[in-house]
């Protein structure tokens, strides 16, 4: 008995709908995974932690629907162990956290600039538009 889908079994996933709480039967069907298994990742995975309410109930938020796909796109497409799929997880959110105090700022001025840039881009567009001439 093996719950673990075959490659041909992993189509595209469904869009995940504009929500804020799913339920683990929707979970289940947005991530292509069985309750029971999702279940058993909580204990393994300890950045999925989904708010539980009356009757011990589980409600996962957007981030940790993303976070399950991800897990299972390492579990079942690019075969990683379970103990394999923590570890890179760990890693890449170390990664993320790893920016150095110096580098926000310089970070943040880059994020500045480009958003500077593309408003002067957008008026001059909404300009041309509000005037009906060609562009250059």
């Amino acid at each position: 008995m093996n719950d673990r889908p075959n490659k041909t079994e992993l189509g595209p996933l469904p869009p995940i709908p504009a929500k804020r709480y799913f339920t683990i039967g929707e979970v289940s069907e947005l991530c292509g995974v069985k309750p029971h298994v999702l279940r058993y990742w909580e204990q393994e995975f300890t950045q999925l932690k989904p708010v539980k309410r009356r009757g011990n109930r589980r409600y996962y938020q957007h981030h940790e629907v993303l976070l399950i796909r991800r897990i299972r796109e390492l579990l079942y497409e690019q075969g990683f162990t379970i103990s394999g799929a923590r570890n890179r997880l760990d890693s890449r959110a170390t990664a993320l956290a790893g920016v150095e105090e110096q580098d926000v700022p310089e970070v943040a001025a880059a994020a500045a600039v480009d958003v500077e840039h593309l408003r002067t881009e957008l008026l001059g567009i909404l300009d041309l538009l509000q005037h009906g001439q060609q562009p250059a």
